[in-house]
């Protein structure tokens, strides 16, 4: 039987996604339209039996989600290969787009046995933790830049890592309005953010996705994170080395770019 269009691109891009391996942009029809490209990230992730460790949600800025004429952010599964802890070395490549500095939260598993909406109300009684995290983002494409949302969502969410501060048990306390910054020690160079730029609030991105999980069916028979998206962008990297981001009142988290 002949393979269709998008069984064949699955197929290029698993294979990119299992072996580290960068191939040529994948067809336009599957990054226009965000439908297109959840259609080909979940046939994607359909595709590989490894252990998946949470969710990361994107396009969480709102000048941006205006500024491509999207609607809402988007998700996509982050799996346990692509998690590390602070302080370890992270190789980039022509295709690596950048680094971001995010609030990432430890979903209980009794999440999943819920079967109401997720609100600012209730949201609480299902995080375990909190924690500051970075993602060094990029394609496993030869191409760069974002022209739509769809470019990121069908190449697994545009993730190449994650890597976890020190996490802190979760109590009730405010994360809309903290400053952020990702220093790259080997220039000084700063790059300054705040987490009122993710979706006006981590915990609404939180939201989002807790919801769109739970649209979408997705069970984990384990304790989760999801990652909410950059404070302060797509920052460039500018050199290899040391880089630290810190937010205020959650901690520090590290990576080494080689």
């Amino acid at each position: 039987m002949k393979k269709t269009l998008i069984e064949k691109t699955a197929n290029k891009l698993v294979a990119a996604f299992l072996k580290n391996k960068i191939i040529s942009p994948i067809p336009s029809k599957f990054t226009k339209k965000i439908s297109e490209a959840q259609k080909l990230r979940k046939l994607c992730e359909s595709k590989i039996d490894q252990p998946i460790i949470g969710f990361k949600a994107a396009g969480t800025g709102i000048p941006l989600i205006k500024k491509l004429k999207e609607k809402e952010p988007f998700y996509a599964s982050v799996y346990k290969r692509n998690f590390l802890k602070s302080g370890k070395r992270v190789k980039i490549n022509k295709s690596t787009l950048g680094i971001e500095l995010e609030v990432c939260y430890l979903i209980k598993k009794s999440f999943f046995l819920t079967k109401i909406k997720i609100t600012e109300r209730n949201i609480s009684k299902f995080i375990s933790h909190i924690a500051p995290c970075i993602e060094i983002v990029g394609y496993r494409q030869n191409k760069k830049g974002i022209k739509s949302f769809g470019d990121l969502c069908s190449d697994f969410g545009a993730n190449v890592k994650f890597l976890v501060g020190k996490k802190k048990k979760y109590k009730k306390f405010n994360v809309k309005n903290l400053n952020t910054n990702i220093v790259n020690k080997k220039i000084n160079h700063k790059v300054n953010g705040n987490t009122n730029t993710v979706y006006i609030n981590p915990l609404n991105s939180l939201k989002f996705v807790l919801n769109k999980i739970k649209k979408d069916k997705i069970k984990l028979n384990n304790d989760f994170y999801v990652f909410t998206g950059s404070t302060l962008g797509v920052a460039q990297i500018k050199s290899k080395g040391l880089h630290v981001g810190k937010i205020d009142k959650l901690g520090s988290v590290k990576v080494i770019i080689a």
